[in-house]
């Protein structure tokens, strides 16, 4: 069941990325009206904001974009680093909202950060306790009782779970910074501010289904706990 679950918001995650790079590619053809990079627009809106210890880069990949309060850079794919379009002008400036969130200590990011470590050994634990369960059942059930191994399962369920949601609204909250902010400075027109909030929309449906699935892998091992323990 467990295995049918994943798959399921598997496929859903599948379908959301690819909608989000199908609506990015799209929205990447056409010029923006203002004719910045996201670069440039991501130097602008920090420093309409008064931030000057943070670094704008650019990275490989495709929808690698984030900022990094470690090092305070704000990392752009090359796409977006030197594109000029809609699509661009979304990314960067919502990467620049987390940049903003860090610089005023909005609390959900903060909390968000404080978690990291934790989120990180809980997915390690959980991976080496499926792979363990997989190759070698018998032998690990005879060292970890089942409801025990369960336990652990639910605790780092329960941990990513509360990242997952926790993150909603810090990725919420700078996607909703960066587009007021490109609609007061007039970065896009009418039509361009759409097709940016659309494409932030489509990026936000993956954290919405990460939490979703979490929660529901949460809810489906803590019914198999009460089972296993019903049937003692």
């Amino acid at each position: 069941m467990a295995m049918i679950i994943g798959l399921f918001f598997m496929a859903i995650g599948w379908f959301v990325q690819s909608r989000l790079k199908s609506k990015f590619r799209e929205y990447s053809q056409i010029h923006l009206s203002k004719d910045l990079t996201g670069a440039e627009i991501a130097r602008l809106m920090l420093a309409d904001h008064g931030i000057r210890d943070v670094q704008v880069i650019s990275v490989q990949g495709e929808l690698t974009d984030h900022y990094n309060p470690a090092n305070k850079t704000v990392n752009l794919s090359e796409g977006v680093f030197q594109g000029r379009n809609a699509a661009a002008a979304a990314v960067a400036s919502h990467e620049c909202g987390h940049a903003v969130q860090h610089a005023t200590a909005y609390s959900m990011l903060e909390l968000r950060s404080t978690l990291v470590p934790i989120q990180n050994a809980s997915a390690t634990v959980l991976n080496f306790i499926f792979i363990a369960l997989f190759f070698g059942s018998f032998l690990f059930r005879s060292i970890l009782p089942i409801e025990t191994a369960l336990l652990i399962i639910i605790a780092c369920y329960a941990v990513m779970s509360l990242f997952a949601i926790i993150t909603l609204p810090v990725e919420f909250d700078a996607s909703k910074r960066a587009l007021a902010w490109v609609k007061t400075r007039s970065i896009v027109t009418p039509g361009e501010y759409d097709m940016a909030q659309d494409s932030l929309k489509w990026a936000a449906m993956t954290y919405v289904v990460a939490a979703i699935g979490s929660i529901t892998m949460l809810i489906y091992y803590v019914l198999s706990y009460l089972g296993v323990s019903r049937d003692e």
